[in-house]
Formats: structure tokens, C-alpha cells, sequence
């Protein structure tokens, strides 16, 4: 046998070349994760997410004309509008929930409707009701407001029960149910809903299955020095906020199924599925946990990170992608334990410290 370097045919002091992660990186350059490689290497099936990238970024710069900060909020409502979810959002009062909600709606060409919760709010004042039409004798089923694209609930905990559960059925299946007669709902079908977390008296706690049917519960704090001056600099001669009327639409209805249909197909390895299950499973085994997740907040984080990656212009799910829309999905399906909640821990501890104690695929 010749040895290596009299290899016919090969010139005598040179080795065959192989593949290293250097030259890798010259082919394939700004590859940083299996994900990258793994989709760089094939173009042909690449996705071409430039058009929603910059409708997004348009739509940030609309609600931006009224609103100061609040970045990770929007994006998180643009990410669940696409991702076919609806969302909770929790804050103490005068931080721009409703009015984000409704900018957002301003930004769709779409039908829009807005409800407010009251503890005297029946079930027929949201879904509608049948009325006895004296023209032609007959009984007619009139839609009520929630048969619209982007439904705006305030004050969602202020009504009773009941009137929560009228939303069960249209929020899993958008299809609502009336004397024996299925009416669908239109796409885009996306509700916002809003609950002040201070306020006890005449609210209604939001049962378990109520809150699961949330693609994400967004929870807001306060602005900062630098962002409370900014809105004082920018209404400091606008008491009526008229600049809302400056607000353009963005996003019709066609090009938001256009783009969640770009979204279903945004690449993520069986690594990363297996992350989430990993994340979601252990949420029903922790200690300190008395009720985990459910397989639809599997579902949720897959679809949510699916968007968020797209949203930032890649169409390949990242594990950071999963880590930063964990806590929007988890943190209302989870329930701590009577002991933990006494010591303190919140949801946010928990969700942390299950992805701190899971393996990170790379």
C-alpha cells in the first residue's frame, strides 16, 4: 500500500482538503446555529419574509406616532395578530393598553369593535341574539359585537361567569352557536382583551379555561423617566391626541393571511420541538407548581416563535426565539402552590428557572 503522500494522481505534499468550521463559515457565511447551516445550505427552499419584515416595521412606526416605549408589547400583539392567537394584557390603569389595542386596529384594514365588560353584561349582548322580525313573521338572528376581525374586550374580569363562557366557544372554534344554528367568524379573527390586576371589587377571577384559550398574557409595567418625558414633550400641546388620526392602515386582510401563511412555513429543527415539549412538560412535574401547562401551550409557543422569528426577518426558529415568548405563554396557564405563593415566588421564578435547568439545543 503507498502511503498518503504518494497517492497517484494527488501532488506530493498535500493533503486532501475537509471540511472545517472555518471553511464552513466562508460558503456559508454568518452561520452561527445548526438552524443557519442547516437552512443556508439549501436556498431553493428559503422563504422570502422582506415584505412582512417591512410591513411590520411600518406598523410599529404607525402606533409609534401615539405611543412612547412599550416595544416588547407591540411586538408581541403584531406576532399573536399573525399567529392566528388573542391575547390578555394586564396593567395598572393609564398605560396605554386600550389605546395600543386600538392602534393596532387602526393599522388593519379590517372590521373593528370594541366591548366593554360590565357585571350586568349578558351573554346575548356579546353574541348576539334572535329576535321576532314582524315583516315576515319569522324569528332573525342578529350578530352581536363580537362578529367583527379585531375585538377590543375591556375590563375583561368585570363580567360575571356566564358572560365570560359566551366567549369559550368563539375564541377556540371562532364560530358561534345559536338556536341549534353555526355562524362562522371572518379571518381575521383576533381579540384583545384587557384586565387591571389592582382592582377586587366587582371583578370576576377569569377561570383556568377562559385564560388557556390565550395565545399570550402580556403584562406591562409603568414607562421610564426617559419615556414619561417623551410623552409629555410629544402631548404637551395635544390634550385631544388627534395624532391618532395620522395612524394609516397597514395590513389587509388578505396580507395577514398572506403573511401567517408565510409564518406556518418558517423552519424549526426536531432539536428545537423537542425543547419546547421538554419546557412544557416540566412545568407539570415542578414542585412548586400545583397545575402545569397544557399541550396548547406547546402549540402556542411553537406558532408564537414561529412569528416572532419571521417578525424578525428569518425564517427559522432560534432557541432564543422560544426563550422570549416562554414567559408571554406560560404565565397565565401555570398555577404555583399555596406555599410558594406565600414565600413570594411568582410565575416569572418558576418559568426561569425551567429554562435555566433544561438543555439548550445548539
Amino acid at each position: 500500500m503507498l502511503p498518503e503522500d504518494k497517492i497517484p494522481g494527488q501532488p506530493q505534499g498535500l493533503t486532501p482538503p475537509t471540511p472545517s468550521e472555518d471553511s464552513l463559515g466562508e460558503l456559508v457565511p454568518d452561520i452561527t446555529t445548526k438552524d443557519e447551516v442547516a437552512h443556508a445550505m439549501a436556498p431553493a427552499d428559503r422563504i422570502d419574509l422582506d415584505e412582512l419584515h417591512q410591513a411590520a416595521i411600518s406598523v410599529r412606526a404607525e402606533i409609534g406616532k401615539m405611543v412612547v416605549g412599550q416595544k416588547e408589547f407591540i411586538n408581541l400583539l403584531i406576532a399573536s395578530l399573525l399567529a392566528g392567537g388573542h391575547v390578555l394584557v394586564e396593567g395598572v390603569p393609564g398605560i396605554a393598553k386600550t389605546m395600543i389595542a386600538k392602534l393596532l386596529a387602526k393599522t388593519v384594514a379590517a372590521d373593528y369593535s370594541r366591548i366593554q365588560f360590565t357585571p350586568d353584561l349578558m351573554p346575548s349582548d356579546v353574541t348576539g341574539t334572535t329576535v321576532f322580525n314582524m315583516a315576515d313573521s319569522k324569528f332573525q338572528f342578529t350578530k352581536g359585537p363580537i362578529f367583527s376581525n379585531i375585538v377590543l374586550i375591556d375590563e375583561i374580569n368585570r363580567a360575571p361567569a356566564k358572560t365570560q363562557a359566551a366567549l369559550f366557544e368563539v375564541m377556540a372554534e371562532q364560530q358561534i352557536t345559536a338556536d341549534g344554528t353555526t355562524y362562522k367568524m371572518e379571518d381575521p379573527f383576533f381579540v384583545i382583551a384587557t384586565q387591571n390586576p389592582i382592582d377586587q371589587e366587582g371583578t370576576y377571577r377569569l377561570p383556568e379555561a377562559q385564560l388557556d384559550r390565550f395565545l399570550v398574557r402580556i403584562v406591562i409595567d409603568y414607562p421610564d423617566m426617559e419615556e414619561e418625558k417623551e410623552i409629555l414633550y410629544r402631548f404637551r400641546s395635544d390634550f385631544r391626541q388627534t395624532q391618532q388620526e395620522d395612524v394609516n392602515p397597514v395590513f389587509t386582510r388578505q396580507l395577514i393571511a398572506k403573511y401567517s401563511s408565510l409564518i406556518e412555513k418558517v423552519f424549526i429543527r426536531n432539536e428545537l420541538l423537542d425543547y419546547i415539549a421538554g419546557l412544557v412538560h416540566r412545568t407539570r412535574t415542578h414542585p412548586d407548581l400545583y397545575l402545569g401547562a397544557s399541550p396548547r401551550a406547546s402549540l402556542a409557543i411553537l406558532r408564537l416563535s414561529k412569528a416572532v422569528a419571521a417578525l424578525a426577518g428569518r425564517d427559522f426558529v432560534t432557541p432564543d426565539d422560544i426563550q422570549q415568548v416562554a414567559f408571554p405563554v406560560l404565565n397565565h396557564r401555570i398555577i404555583l402552590t399555596p406555599e410558594r405563593e406565600m414565600e413570594g415566588f411568582g410565575a416569572k421564578d418558576v418559568i426561569a428557572e425551567i429554562l435555566r435547568g433544561i438543555e439548550v439545543p445548539r
